[in-house]
């Protein structure tokens, strides 16, 4: 770790990490014990900061973005991806995000997570947490301190956050029911809506839009509920097999979150047709869905956009920036007709 860390100070590592100093130089020089996870944060600052000196040059105003996702891994890879493609666009300021991704976190290490930037020299947040009320009591610690906060992707608006960046949730779950509709049959039938989790307001607000949509337009496609999976691969297979099971109709599925080989998986393995399958975000496993043909579309938005979005927001709660940034990103409806490589 010694020869990776000489490219950049001690001071900078420190900045990265959100640790001391002193922290730094003992894990670099193995001096004393230091706790695993400290150890780690250091590692990953590194990497960190080596993607950041590959993404643009290093000139004006230093600003450290922590970046808190509770999200499936190939979401985030995506919104890791997203920011350093614009980093390099943002010139004067050299922003270096520091990363804090979780496949799975609770409640309350979500709230102590988010309340300790406030000791680390942290100049924003962009946040996807649920929608719980010790979040939210984070959020509002964190922007009574001067740190301004950007929820992305699943919003929290009884929250002190100031903006909202990410697609029209609701918008996006009438175009699954629109695009259901066109394609099923109009005999009576179950539609499953997976759901990762109940207490991300995006997924609700998509599956509120799916529903109210069918019940008004299309009241012959009965919605199922399939929620707990967290985009998790285990999870999701044993919630859609079950799904299955109790609900012999099933034959088209709205992915509001993620896991969507796991329900390819569970309808081949049961032997059932799935005749329309719908997802969002073109991550790498919807990538490779579409190209099999194996989901009918995905639902995206352009997280690069997002991502420069966010940023916006942050510079201009700063006074760094009059550029107004927009919060709505567009829905765009993607096929293995318009996949591109």
């Amino acid at each position: 770790m010694l020869d990776r860390a000489r490219r950049f100070s001690i001071k900078q590592i420190a900045a990265q990490a959100g640790v001391s100093k002193a922290t730094v130089d003992r894990v670099l020089h193995e001096r004393g014990s230091v706790h695993y996870q400290t150890n780690r944060r250091i590692q990953q600052a590194l990497e960190e900061l080596e993607a950041q000196e590959k993404s643009g040059p290093a000139v004006g105003r230093t600003l450290h973005i922590d970046i808190i996702l509770h999200t499936p891994k190939r979401f985030s890879d995506a919104v890791q991806e997203a920011i350093h493609a614009q980093l390099g666009n943002l010139a004067p300021f050299r922003i270096f995000p520091r990363y804090h991704l979780y496949q799975e976190i609770d409640t309350q290490q979500m709230h102590d997570l988010i309340v300790r930037c406030i000791g680390k020299g942290s100049q924003g947040l962009i946040l996807k947490a649920a929608d719980e009320p010790p979040i939210n009591e984070a959020v509002n610690q964190v922007t009574a301190a001067g740190i301004p906060v950007v929820t992305l992707v699943s919003d929290l608006p009884q929250s002190e956050r100031i903006g909202y960046i990410g697609m029209d949730n609701r918008t996006a779950g009438q175009t699954a029911a629109y695009l259901m509709s066109r394609w099923l049959d109009t005999g009576p039938q179950d539609v499953a809506v997976v759901i990762s989790s109940e207490l991300f307001r995006g997924e609700e607000e998509r599956e509120m839009g799916f529903r109210t949509w069918l019940r008004s337009r299309a009241p012959h496609l009965r919605v199922v509920d399939v929620s707990g999976g967290f985009g998790v691969y285990q999870p999701t297979l044993a919630r859609m097999t079950q799904a299955l099971h109790d609900h012999p109709s099933i034959k088209a599925v709205y992915s509001v979150g993620g896991g969507n080989r796991a329900i390819v998986d569970a309808f081949q393995a049961l032997e059932r047709p799935l005749a329309v399958f719908i997802g969002h975000d073109l991550d790498q496993e919807n990538r490779q869905l579409l190209a099999e043909e194996k989901i009918a579309a995905v639902i995206d938005h352009n997280l690069q956009v997002d991502a420069r979005q966010a940023f916006l927001h942050l510079l201009q709660f700063h006074r760094l920036c009059t550029v107004d940034p927009i919060t709505s990103s567009q829905v765009q409806i993607v096929t293995p007709f318009n996949l591109a490589h």
